[in-house]
This record gives C-alpha cells, sequence and structure tokens, in this order.
C-alpha cells in the first residue's frame, strides 16, 4: 500500500480543518441557512472533485466505490444530526457555541475513524468470517434504527456523559464560566467547562454511530484508502449539514425507515457476499442506485406526511 496517496490526503485534510477551525469559526456568529446550504454544496463540490482524481488515477471501478461510499456515508451522517440537535437541546448550548463544539468534533472523529478503518481493514484481509458478523451487524442497526421513530433519546443515560460527570472537575456555572471556553481555571486549578462535557458526548455519539457505518462501507469496498477518504468527505460535511438540517428534522420523520433500509441493504449484501464468494455480488452502481432511491423516498415520504399533518404549511 502505497503512503503518499495517504500523506498528501492527510496534509488536504489538515489544510482544510486548520482553516476551518482557526480561520472560519472565528467569526463567532450563528451561521444562517443560505451559508450553511452553500458550505453544503462547497464540501459536495470538493467531495467529486476528489472523486474525479481518484477516477482518474486509480480507474473508473474506484471511482464509482467512492462516489458509493460518500453516498452511503452522508446519508447515515442525517442520524448523527438529529442525535446532535438532541444533545445541544438537553444542554442548552446556544447555535453560536454549536459551530465550535462540532467544529472540534470533526476533527475527534476523523481520528477515530482513521483508527476504524485500519481496523476493519485487517480483519477483513484475514478472516473472511467477518463478513457476514458485519453483515448481521449492520441488519441489527437496522431494525434498531427503525423502531426508534417515536423514542425520546435521553442525553442523561448517556455513558460518557456519567463518566464526565463521576471524573471529571467541571466548573460551575455560576462562576462565569465562559461559554465557548473548554477549559478554565477556578480555585487556582485548571478545570473543564460544561461545553467540553459536551464536546465529549458528541464524540462518544459519533463512536457509536461510527460501529455502524464503517462496516457499512466496508460492503461497498475493502480499499482502505477509498473507505477512510469518502468517510472524511462526508464527516467534513457534517457540520455544516447540521445547521442546514437541524431545523427542519421534525419533517423528517420517515427517514429513519429510509436509513434503515439502506443498513439492511448493505447488510445483506456483505451476508450475501460469505455464502456465494463473489465480492460483486451487486455491482456498486446498482449499490449506488439503490441508496440514492431509498433515501429519496424517505425524503419524499417524510415530506408528504408532513404536509398532511400540517394541512401544507411545511417546506
Amino acid at each position: 500500500m502505497a503512503v503518499w496517496p495517504w500523506l498528501g490526503f492527510g496534509g488536504l485534510v489538515l489544510v482544510l480543518v486548520s482553516a476551518d477551525l482557526f480561520l472560519i469559526h472565528r467569526r463567532g456568529r450563528d451561521p444562517s441557512v443560505v451559508e450553511s446550504a452553500g458550505l453544503v454544496a462547497f464540501w459536495c463540490l470538493l467531495a467529486a472533485a476528489f472523486n474525479g482524481l481518484v477516477a482518474w488515477q486509480r480507474g473508473g471501478a474506484a471511482g464509482m466505490q467512492f462516489l458509493t461510499g460518500f453516498a452511503l456515508e452522508w446519508s447515515l451522517s442525517v442520524d448523527n444530526v438529529f442525535m446532535f440537535a438532541v444533545v445541544f437541546q438537553y444542554f442548552g448550548v446556544s447555535r453560536r457555541y454549536q459551530r465550535r463544539v462540532l467544529s472540534w468534533g470533526v476533527l475527534g472523529a476523523i481520528v477515530m475513524r482513521l483508527g476504524f478503518i485500519l481496523a476493519g481493514a485487517a480483519l477483513v484481509a484475514r478472516f473472511q468470517v467477518v463478513w457476514p458478523v458485519f453483515g448481521a451487524l449492520l441488519l441489527w442497526a437496522a431494525v434498531r434504527l427503525a423502531r426508534q421513530r417515536g423514542e425520546k433519546i435521553d442525553p442523561q443515560r448517556n455513558l460518557v456523559l456519567r463518566l464526565a460527570r463521576r471524573w471529571l472537575p467541571i466548573a460551575r456555572a455560576t462562576d462565569g464560566v465562559a461559554g465557548s471556553e473548554f477549559f478554565v481555571r477556578q480555585e487556582g486549578r485548571l478545570v473543564v467547562t460544561p461545553l467540553l462535557v459536551v464536546l465529549l458526548v458528541i464524540e462518544g455519539t459519533d463512536l457509536v454511530f461510527a460501529i455502524d457505518s464503517v462496516p457499512a462501507i466496508f460492503g461497498i469496498t475493502q480499499d482502505p484508502f477509498i473507505v477512510f477518504t469518502s468517510n472524511v468527505f462526508a464527516i467534513l460535511g457534517l457540520r455544516a449539514l447540521y445547521f442546514l438540517l437541524a431545523g427542519a428534522i421534525q419533517w423528517l420523520g420517515f427517514l429513519n425507515y429510509a436509513l434503515a433500509a439502506i443498513l439492511g441493504f448493505i447488510g445483506l449484501k456483505m451476508i450475501g457476499q460469505w455464502v456465494t464468494g463473489r465480492y460483486e455480488l451487486v455491482p456498486t452502481g446498482i449499490s449506488l442506485l439503490v441508496i440514492g432511491v431509498l433515501l429519496a423516498g424517505g425524503v419524499l415520504a417524510s415530506l408528504v406526511a408532513a404536509r398532511r399533518r400540517t394541512g401544507g404549511t411545511c417546506p
């Protein structure tokens, strides 16, 4: 496996994340819907440009795998958006500080995904039994996701939050803790602010979602570079996607069924590949089509149902 593509991509990501952390988010204002839509379009265009580079360097098949992997990860990231909205609402984090949390969360998510992907690639290469295990994991995740409609997600039960409250010195809100800081000094010692606790909860939430999304993309390709780069481009655009969709989550009531169907499809595909011994059991182009149709169907069904429920007043 050549090292230069990894180093080049790592440098690109470092530049993009640094610009986001130290230039864009320093404006400290609430991002508008128009700005968020523009950033979503920017990340999609950047992913498309990189997709063209992959196709040019590695061939059309690799390019199709990247595109399908990006579409899959981008679709599944919508579930992250919903969870982020719940966490921010629970902790009462204003939108101007949400931007800071998600900016740093992107960096942590990239590091965690790299570890997951390298471990997953090693397992897939050495143990064929991993295929049905990953497939069964995705089927279980699909059932869980399909059944969660209407359930109230309680961040109070989050393991990371419970551990943080037990082991970390958390600043008291009555002491004038700056809302945008992660660490402050109180009574001569360094303590963490509630905003850092929110960041830890966000990172823990992404770790849980990675358990579903990383095995799913291995159902598209076994190339670690394509798996990682498609994941990273989806993560880089996640913050903009959150600010674009956070206010519209209430209109997407059927989207969880579409995401569950996508996970179920990939899970069955992985199990079928193991049973038949054919990696290309379902061509990548067909997988991309299925993902697109399911996602579009979930969005359309959600909007139609919302318009009926509200008498045609939803977007």
